[in-house]
């Protein structure tokens, strides 16, 4: 048995292993050093999750009700016209994102997140008190008239050179951009943005929301929050691990790729389907 146990020792030594056969610490080899290796960046932890009631999951939007607010305001939340445009479209000047044909379960989480602080407007600093105004199914309301707004995929393209001559925020190269959204940096360990949200950030919904198509403003603001961890309702914290491996230069060129970025290819002419709110409301109820 001894002669077993030796050639047994022996041979799972060659191949690198240490076994633990007993339970006196000194008849165990000493484990050879580990090997140094870099640590990946830290990434800031995520606040406790507050996922939404089954009761609110539950709520369809009403198109008409969300329209009514959107252009009116409702009590002491102001018309949401306001920030993000006539249609939704959003504006560079203030930083605010595209709304209209968005995905109808991410509009009303971000809702949802702004009024229970899981997520904190930090962009023009109101966003959470707007949305602690409304009820929850007010949010669905909105969510459901902004998500039914369909217009062309690049209607809110940024207009690069205007702020590239506006100074403000550094311009990134498209078709540097081009390249991470396609294929990621592995080099850096960057993961295509397509691998997520499809092809040129069309949108996988209801999971993943549309950024093709988005303010340049925004999409920089947010990957570098998600880069700080000044945003962090990310759902397994995957925006902030991959945000974390980015550098300024990187995001500077996602952002003016994505912006413009078409959401059909060359040997693909179909549009991707989008669900309609009511449906979407449907799908989040399960």
């Amino acid at each position: 048995m001894r002669r077993f146990l030796t050639a047994l020792f022996a041979a799972l030594s060659l191949c690198g292993l240490t076994p633990v056969l007993a339970e006196d610490p000194a008849a165990v080899p000493a484990a050879a050093p580990a090997a140094e290796v870099t640590a990946a960046p830290a990434v800031p932890a995520a606040p406790t999750p507050q996922p939404m009631p089954n009761g609110v999951l539950k709520l369809v939007g009403n198109i008409e009700a969300g329209k009514k607010i959107f252009n009116e305001g409702k009590g002491e939340a102001p018309p949401c016209m306001s920030c993000h445009g006539e249609t939704g479209l959003g504006d560079d000047n203030m930083g605010t994102p595209r709304l209209s044909g968005q995905g109808f379960v991410y509009l009303r989480k971000q809702l949802y997140e702004f009024a229970t602080d899981h997520r904190t407007d930090t962009t023009m600093g109101v966003m959470n008190g707007v949305a602690k105004a409304l009820s929850d199914q007010d949010k669905a309301d909105i969510s459901a008239y902004e998500s039914s707004v369909q217009q062309g995929a690049l209607a809110a393209a940024s207009n690069l050179e205007e702020i590239k001559a506006a100074g403000a925020v550094p311009v990134g190269e498209r078709h540097l951009g081009k390249g991470i959204v396609l294929y990621g940096i592995p080099e850096q360990g960057v993961a295509a943005c397509s691998s997520c949200h499809q092809y040129n950030g069309r949108g996988a919904l209801p999971v993943y929301p549309i950024i093709g198509g988005q303010r340049y403003v925004y999409l920089v603001t947010q990957l570098k929050k998600w880069r700080d961890g000044s945003r962090a309702n990310d759902p397994l914290a995957q925006m902030r691990v991959v945000a974390s491996k980015l550098k300024d230069e990187d995001i500077y060129n996602v952002a003016a790729y994505l912006t413009s970025a078409p959401t059909i290819g060359g040997g693909n002419s179909r549009e991707p389907h989008q669900a309609q709110p009511a449906a979407a409301g449907a799908v989040a109820a399960h």
